[in-house]
């Protein structure tokens, strides 16, 4: 999931490449050309995985035995790196490539391109948003899979390796002070709790970086269990927690006190034009803040006829911010144990399995667990958030998650959302693997936004509460348009952005407070949702209208799925190309 989630903080923005939307065959196909093209993106791939993801379990499951180099001197390197591969790229006859390989050379360069874009701003100098951060991400590699005692070696030289991680990243961010470029100061608050969460442990054994140690695999001898048992705690009391100290000291002293008190993007370091290079990451397509914050306007009024239909058919006699208000405080729709509300969320993640083969011809292997959230993040994270192999919902604070929108959103971070979407990706092998492993925002949160209302002619809403909670939901991506825009290009204030969700969907007030500073803390990402969801259904509308009763939705969903996670371009031109086929998607052969 780290892998995934963390390639979405920097991929991807548009090029040049995308401004057609149909793939077009060439006139003949050059292997050659093919293999110039294949060798530039493997050797690029390679390296990347040995710099990029040296933290983080590889494609493979091994662990790695260090964590990156994110020096100043490295971040420069990889920038003349990046910038040797696209002068390589422009050197591909693209009109030569077979039409597999021209798809692969329109998603490859758009991660290129963004890759050189993101070092240009210096996006390392900002290693933390609104819910991560490069420390607490950290954490998540003690709650990761080992199998061997080489991961398990490998494991405690990341430990040992973490002073070193923590200065580059923290002189980074001094790097960033000093010219202007950090977080707002009004998102970072609270966010010292991943820190002095590994503090504050009560002993070595309690320490989150030590769990892996406490269940071992029974292929290891117990004398190597108890060796590697004893490094583990002498890394973590001589590497660990001086690494946290200092960076505790940091962030409390120097960088919250330094960080930026303006909330917009428009007001860093030649922000306009930092922002609209984050919207063309999100988008994928060419737009400007104007024109998006004006379709979510018009989306936001046409959502909001929905709204009212269903506020009409429960009988509810108040206007929709009253209908909103009951929804949050009537406790009819509040669970009061957490356990309650991750039983809930099973049950509907349960209740689409009998429904996938309906849907769906291609299924993914991989299944995935529903996990609460860890306590240190809960309070400033989002209702949930899904990915290979988890599922993981917000217990904390129990009166800000209603029941009502639990379905929409377990359909959008498990299945057919992000649990789904992401491991049909890594275990389509036909894919090459920087399209296996790589997420781009507006495919696949579009995805999941489209898995939502998707759930309607599943029936898996089955009150008019909780179709109104998938219409808040939907109003709520809607309105992240208007307020993402609003907030860095049009001056919005934060209190602004708040009353605008809370006029305008069902949401807690709690979870309007940590959304809002999520959109402020990570500018452009909120835009991605609608737009990839609007993309999809444009094509399936398309693909509908053309087919007629040929129409399959199994085979309509496998060839949007096959994909892997592309720019919407890419997408657009593989519908073309379904609707070019008759309706036949990518495994009916199999059939």
């Amino acid at each position: 999931m780290k892998k995934l989630l963390r390639a979405t903080a920097f991929l991807l923005v548009t090029t040049s490449v995308l401004t057609s939307s149909v793939l077009v065959a060439p006139a003949f196909a050059d292997p050659a050309t093919d293999a110039k093209f294949q060798s530039i993106y493997k050797t690029e791939w390679d390296w990347r995985q040995k710099t990029e993801a040296a933290n983080e379990d590889t494609p493979s499951g091994d662990v790695a035995a260090h964590l990156p180099d994110v020096s100043k001197k490295a971040q420069d390197a990889k920038l003349a790196y990046w910038r040797d591969v696209l002068k390589q790229l422009d050197g591909v006859d693209v009109k030569a490539l077979s039409p597999r390989e021209a798809e692969n050379y329109q998603v490859y360069r758009f991660q290129i391109e963004t890759l050189i874009k993101s070092q240009v701003y210096k996006i390392y100098e900002r290693p933390l948003s609104g819910d991560t951060s490069f420390w607490g991400d950290l954490a998540g590699m003690a709650r990761g899979t080992f199998r061997t005692e080489a991961d398990y070696r490998n494991y405690i030289s990341q430990l040992n390796d973490m002073p070193r991680y923590f200065k580059d990243n923290s002189d980074n961010m001094r790097a960033g002070l000093k010219r202007g470029f950090t977080l707002p100061q009004i998102s970072l608050q609270g966010r010292d709790a991943t820190i002095t969460s590994v503090l504050d442990a009560k002993s070595v054994e309690d320490n989150i970086y030590y769990q892996p140690f406490k269940d071992m695999p029974v292929t290891i001898p117990a004398a190597k269990q108890a060796e590697l048992r004893k490094l583990a705690a002498e890394a973590i009391t001589s590497k660990v927690l001086p690494a946290h100290r200092d960076l505790l000291k940091f962030i409390r002293d120097e960088y919250i006190p330094g960080a930026a008190k303006s909330i917009a993007a428009y007001d860093l370091p030649d922000g306009k034009a930092f922002y609209q290079a984050q919207v063309h990451e999100y988008a994928t397509v060419d737009m400007t803040p104007e024109q998006i914050h004006q379709i979510g306007l018009d989306e936001v009024a046409k959502i909001k006829a929905e709204m009212m239909a269903i506020k009409q058919e429960v009988g509810f006699k108040g206007d929709l911010p009253a209908f909103n208000n009951f929804l949050r405080t009537d406790p009819q729709f509040y669970v009061t144990k957490p356990q309650d509300l991750l039983d809930r969320a099973a049950w509907t993640a349960k209740e689409f399995d009998g429904k996938a083969a309906q849907y769906f011809g291609r299924m993914p292997r991989s299944r995935f667990a529903i996990i609460p959230v860890a306590p240190e993040l809960a309070p400033f994270y989002t209702g949930g958030r899904g990915g290979p192999g988890g599922y993981w919902v917000n217990t904390y604070n129990l009166p800000a998650r209603p029941l009502y929108s639990l379905a929409a959103l377990t359909l959008h971070e498990s299945a057919p959302g992000h649990a789904w979407q992401m491991p049909l990706a890594s275990e389509n092998k036909s894919l090459p693997p920087f399209r296996q492993y790589t997420y781009i925002s507006a495919y696949g949160e579009g995805w999941a936004l489209y898995s939502e209302r998707l759930g309607v002619e599943m029936g898996m809403y089955h009150t008019p509460y909780e179709r109104y909670g998938m219409l808040s939901y939907q109003m709520w991506r809607a309105c992240r348009l208007v307020v993402d825009t609003g907030i860095h290009a049009k001056g919005w204030t934060r209190e602004q952005a708040q009353n605008y969700l809370l006029e305008n969907t069902a949401l807690s007030k709690h979870e309007v407070t940590t959304e809002v500073d999520r959109y402020i803390a990570w500018p452009g990402q909120a835009l991605s949702y609608y737009l990839g969801e609007m993309a999809i259904w444009k094509a399936r509308h398309k693909a509908e209208a053309a087919l007629g009763e040929k129409f399959d939705i199994r085979q309509f969903h496998d060839a949007v799925l096959e994909l892997g996670s592309v720019p919407l371009p890419v997408l657009e031109a593989r519908i073309d190309r379904f609707i070019a086929d008759g309706g036949k998607g990518p495994y009916a052969d199999e059939e």
